[in-house]
């Protein structure tokens, strides 16, 4: 079936040396590749089991009785949710819908906009679709917000079986073991990291075998796959079988990190670890689980944990500790991914990114984003005081962003892909069908906690669209204001300024316009370098650019360049690095003698210049004001910068 990757026709070629497929060739770099995988990209579906199978049946939003019916009933909507959510949709198709390589639903979002604003703008149909793909990124914050409080406490309860009379210690220790997790995100995972893959090892072998031990005491517990016991499910308990969807999804809340990983490791190593390893645990432990409750229903409290022997719970709950806690490094990881791709892509503003390694691309810190984490995942803890109670939570911002992806697919499929509509529909339908039911059975929990994934994702999608209207009508009312800058050039050269040694590079975002602050300069200064260089970058909606495709240098006259750098949303922009390639473009670039002009622009919000709200225009001035200065964020030596303040009415 053809893949539904981008248009290689749109953008230069492009490196992608985080993506696996086409280096794998061996068996040990297979493995190896699979292992990291293990370690990175199941922590969250893995850690599943401690709370997702409980929830169904003790759930104040929908106890049931944990009879025979119900628990095959239960077990057989979480068996198929695995094979048609995740197998299916996620691993077999989802997965086929790339951004050369990079997953996710900001790599989808890439995707549906045109290459360049300010040609092909999109209709309104587009916008309606990038406005939910924007939503979904904001669900996802929420989700990294839940993942960890929920995970770290759903194995500390397991301290009430192993230890009874530490149950007072679960509050503090979730904290204790949080704060820890969060304070050690800027040093970076390089090292830890490499103890992930054969840990989460570990985990899903125990997993199995807890399952094993559970299905040999009540193998008919297996009947559970047919799926006539979930239909029976329904039709028994009626309003409340379907309430119950809300936690059986619980099981499958990881199917979206599966996609945005992607580009970490390939399709081949995750479908190979997903299908070899992972879901047979899980399947094998749910089932355990089915059993233990078939043989004993008073076990429902906590069956994952009763499925073990007595001496054993101790190094269970040390064991489901340290998964949680890659669990909720793996989401950590990736809210700092997304917020690096939303910056890059222009949908929020520019946020301070540190790279914590040498060697790896995708080791990122980004200190705002690890301290919002930090307090809110801690003040959730506090506020819900259990697993049980984050679980009503939890399942909305992840459906949400599952429903959306399905819906941004389809686009891309038959845009991209050249899918029939027949087949694409076909598909969206299947996977519709499961989507909605399982947000509609979610968003019922909305006065029990779903309101909070849903505020913050309110809250960030406002502060997304906000920007980046912003930016668009900035550049609007500057290229408005601009003088065409082919012209102005034309009648500087007719009337030439004095002419001193040096480079003067001014940081631009307008490619046809003169630039505000080069005006500036030349009306009190009188003079100009006797190299001009015009430096505007440019993201492009691909992961990443080659190095040969980097820089492109256009001569505009003596001594003045035109020159466009290229970086992808997945990279971190370095001008000086990027302006010394502009040597081999016949422009030679001396760093001690380059000097760089910065614009700093004082928004005023006018309330009769349309386009914004006046709210808009103060929250976007207020944004722009407080976000990572130019130097930092494109690495220019602050001892090299000169700022010019320009005030622009928006």
């Amino acid at each position: 079936m053809q893949e539904l990757n981008s248009d290689t026709a749109a953008e230069p070629a492009e490196v992608s040396p985080g993506h696996a497929e086409a280096s794998v060739r061996d068996y040990k770099k297979l493995l190896a590749i699979s292992v990291a995988a293990t370690g990175i990209v199941f922590g969250d579906i893995g850690t599943s089991p401690l709370y997702a199978f409980r929830e169904c049946f003790l759930s104040e939003f929908h106890r049931i009785q944990p009879t025979v019916d119900n628990v095959l009933g239960v077990l057989s909507l979480i068996f198929w949710s695995l094979i048609v959510v995740i197998s299916i949709k996620y691993l077999i198709f989802i997965m086929r819908a790339d951004n050369r390589g990079e997953g996710g639903i900001l790599a989808l979002l890439a995707l549906l906009r045109p290459q360049q604003r300010e040609h092909a703008p999109p209709t309104k149909g587009r916008n309606v679709l990038i406005a939910l793909a924007l939503f979904g990124a904001a669900l996802l914050y929420g989700d990294s917000m839940i993942t960890p409080a929920i995970s770290v406490l759903s194995a500390m309860e397991g301290l009430r079986v192993a230890a009874p009379g530490m149950e007072r210690l679960v509050i503090p220790l979730t904290i204790l073991v949080l704060l820890l997790l969060f304070l050690s995100q800027r040093h970076g995972t390089a090292k830890i990291g490499a103890a992930f893959g054969p840990i989460m090892l570990v985990w899903f072998t125990i997993l199995a075998l807890l399952g094993i031990g559970g299905i040999m005491d009540r193998p008919e517990v297996l009947n559970a796959v047919n799926p006539q016991y979930g239909v029976q499910f329904f039709f028994h308990n009626g309003w409340i079988g379907f309430l119950v969807l809300g936690s059986v999804f619980l099981a499958v809340t990881g199917g979206e990190a599966l996609y945005a990983d992607m580009g970490h490791f390939g399709r081949l190593p995750i479908r190979l670890v997903w299908f070899v390893l992972v879901l047979p645990a899980l399947l094998l432990n749910y089932f355990g689980q089915g059993a233990l409750l078939l043989h004993n229903p008073a076990e429902a409290s906590e069956p994952f944990y009763h499925l073990a022997p007595d001496w054993a719970v101790q190094p269970l709950v040390a064991l489901a500790t340290m998964a949680t806690v890659i669990a909720s490094q793996a989401v950590i990881s990736g809210a700092f991914s997304l917020t690096r791709q939303a910056v890059q892509l222009g949908e929020c503003p520019r946020l301070r990114i540190e790279q914590t390694s040498s060697t790896e691309i995708g080791q990122i810190y980004v200190p705002m984003i690890n301290w919002l984490l930090m307090v809110t995942t801690i003040a959730l803890v506090v506020s819900f005081r259990s697993s049980s109670s984050l679980a009503a939570a939890y399942g909305i911002a992840v459906s949400g962003t599952m429903l959306i992806t399905s819906i941004v697919a389809y686009v891309v499929a038959r845009e991209r892909g050249g899918w029939s509509r027949f087949t694409a529909g076909l598909l969206l339908i299947v996977f519709l069908i499961a989507d909605i039911s399982f947000f509609v059975a979610n968003s019922l929990k909305f006065e029990e906690g779903g309101w909070f994934p849903l505020l913050v994702g309110a809250l960030l999608f406002t502060v997304m669209t906000t920007w980046n209207k912003g930016q668009e009508t900035l550049n609007k009312r500057l290229r408005l204001t601009g003088q065409p800058l082919g012209q102005f050039l034309k009648l500087l050269m007719g009337h030439p300024p004095v002419r001193v040694a040096g480079t003067a590079v001014f940081m631009t975002e307008q490619r046809t316009t003169t630039p505000p602050m080069f005006l500036h300069h030349l009306k009190h200064n009188q003079v100009l370098h006797e190299q001009v260089v015009f430096c505007t970058v440019v993201n492009r909606r691909v992961p990443r650019m080659s190095e040969s495709e980097r820089v492109r240098v256009r001569k505009l006259g003596p001594g003045f360049f035109r020159v466009n750098i290229f970086y992808g949303f997945m990279e971190d922009p370095d001008i000086p690095a990027a302006l010394a390639e502009c040597k081999r473009f016949g422009l030679p670039f001396e760093p001690m003698t380059c000097t760089y002009y910065i614009g700093r622009q004082t928004l005023i919000a006018s309330p009769k210049k349309g386009g914004m709200a006046v709210w808009a225009k103060k929250l976007f001035n207020l944004m722009q004001r407080n976000s990572t200065p130019t130097t930092s964020f494109f690495r220019i030596p602050p001892g090299s910068v000169i700022e010019i303040g320009i005030q622009v009415q928006i």
